[in-house]
């Protein structure tokens, strides 16, 4: 299924993810450090904001069980039909995607039962300078799922309820969240920040 210009589809089998899956850095890479993939050590991830599913997918691809959550209905639907495609095209993709649970509801409210050991939180940025196409694609993502005005309400939430740690996505200039008490350290990347918010025993 080739995406028109106006369609937003969620693609585990083609493109810039498989390219990311075959051909990256491995745990080597910001977010896998982020969220604690080292040192043989393979945390469990709820990832709270499941969008179109990249960061769970490669999460997964490195071993991690990964619970995603997504409130937006049509949002939910667009990554149900990646996932059942994924699965469908079966070879290591699939195996992949076994290890990835969709969940539809508010993670405000889900994460208190799911008792999570890492919780990563993406919220709906404000536009950044890239192509055409992907821009494109963040506007109708925008569209769909529009400005996460809570993100502050998230957080705490899974600050009390992460077992390990909380990894907040963040563009890389921007000022910290208001309202946030400072991380504990931050993993970066070319455009994007990782703020992790370690627990404390």
């Amino acid at each position: 299924m080739s995406p028109q210009k106006n369609q937003l589809i969620c693609d585990f089998t083609g493109g810039a993810v498989l390219h990311r899956f075959r051909f990256g850095g491995g745990r080597g890479q910001a977010l896998p450090k982020a969220v604690g993939l080292k040192n043989g050590k393979t945390p469990s991830v709820v990832d709270a904001t499941a969008g179109l599913g990249r960061d769970a997918f490669l999460l997964a691809s490195l071993g991690s069980q990964v619970t995603l959550i997504e409130r937006s209905p049509q949002m939910y639907e667009i990554l149900k039909d990646g996932l059942d495609r994924a699965l469908e095209a079966g070879g290591d993709v699939a195996e992949v995607v076994e290890r990835m649970t969709l969940l539809s509801g508010d993670a405000k409210d889900l994460l208190p039962k799911l008792n999570p050991e890492v919780v990563l939180v993406d919220p709906m940025h404000p536009p950044r300078k890239k192509s055409a196409l992907v821009k494109n694609e963040m506007r109708l993502i925008r569209k769909i799922v529009g400005e996460d005005l809570d993100v502050l309400e998230l957080m705490q939430v899974a600050l009390k309820t992460a077992q390990n740690r909380v990894v907040l996505k963040w563009p890389m200039r921007a000022d910290s969240l208001a309202g946030l008490q400072a991380c504990s350290h931050q993993i970066t990347g070319k455009s994007t920040r990782y703020d992790v918010f370690m627990k404390l025993d």
